[in-house]
């Protein structure tokens, strides 16, 4: 069993909220590894329908593969623990059937496919129930996506490039957005605006995972925030407590 986090909320509502409410998404004691690295030390957390909950950490902390450990990707193999999404069991699928289940990955590298254009990239997603947000709908999301339809989208700016990967997320019928590095090489005003997206992706009812490096932005986007260091778990509270708490942000995120 994973040890308690070092640092817990003292936000008692939340805390309490979080410990006793139904949980949407439930990862228990999770150990992966890439090869014979041991990545990821136990990793327990709890994610409630239409939060978004900002996972944290330095570089190396394992965050990345515990999402792609979610994901269900063949890289890390996971050798222990559970993972639970709307009632389903996702630790003994493979990472089609994790999708097909409703995980909605978006890499840190975008995964656009090249010679494609914008509309086909999104179509391609849709080849396969279960289908989920129509094209039109995610147009209306992403204007400059439906303006740049005929374009390929490895053409694309970084900016634009990163609403594609989350217009093709969300063509499918997803529950769980997870969310790698979303900010990653954009500009301040397109980070805005994709912050912006993810407070109406929410408002949808859709629950959000996201890493990220920038992790102020990623705190004042979330309601909850998981920290780890070393691949294990050493908050989990509240994004305002972590914001507020200056020891927790220097230790274990050098801000």
């Amino acid at each position: 069993m994973n040890a308690e986090p070092k640092f817990k909320s003292s936000d008692n509502m939340n805390a309490s909220h979080a410990q006793n409410a139904p949980a949407f998404c439930s990862v228990w004691d999770i150990h992966a590894y890439y090869g014979e690295s041991y990545i990821v030390q136990g990793v327990s957390l709890n994610i409630h329908e239409g939060e978004i909950l900002a996972l944290l950490g330095r570089n190396g902390a394992g965050k990345t593969s515990t999402l792609r450990a979610i994901a269900r990707l063949g890289n890390p193999t996971l050798k222990h623990g559970e993972i639970w999404l709307d009632h389903q069991p996702l630790h003994n699928m493979q990472s089609y059937e994790a999708s097909q289940a409703g995980i909605g990955l978006v890499p840190e590298d975008r995964r656009i496919i090249q010679g494609l254009t914008v509309e086909e990239n999104l179509q391609l997603a849709q080849i396969e129930k279960p289908i989920g947000w129509s094209i039109d709908r995610i147009y209306e999301l992403f204007p400059r996506l439906g303006e740049r339809r005929k374009q390929e989208g490895t053409t694309l700016s970084g900016g634009e490039q990163q609403m594609l990967a989350i217009g093709r997320a969300l063509a499918r019928d997803i529950k769980l957005l997870l969310l790698d590095e979303p900010y990653e090489g954009l500009a301040p005003v397109i980070v805005q605006e994709i912050e912006k997206t993810l407070h109406l992706i929410r408002e949808q009812g859709i629950t959000t995972i996201i890493v990220e490096q920038n992790a102020i932005a990623a705190l004042n986007l979330a309601d909850r925030s998981v920290i780890l260091d070393t691949g294990q778990v050493v908050y989990d509270g509240t994004a305002k407590e972590v914001l507020e708490n200056e020891e927790l942000r220097h230790e274990y995120l050098a801000i």
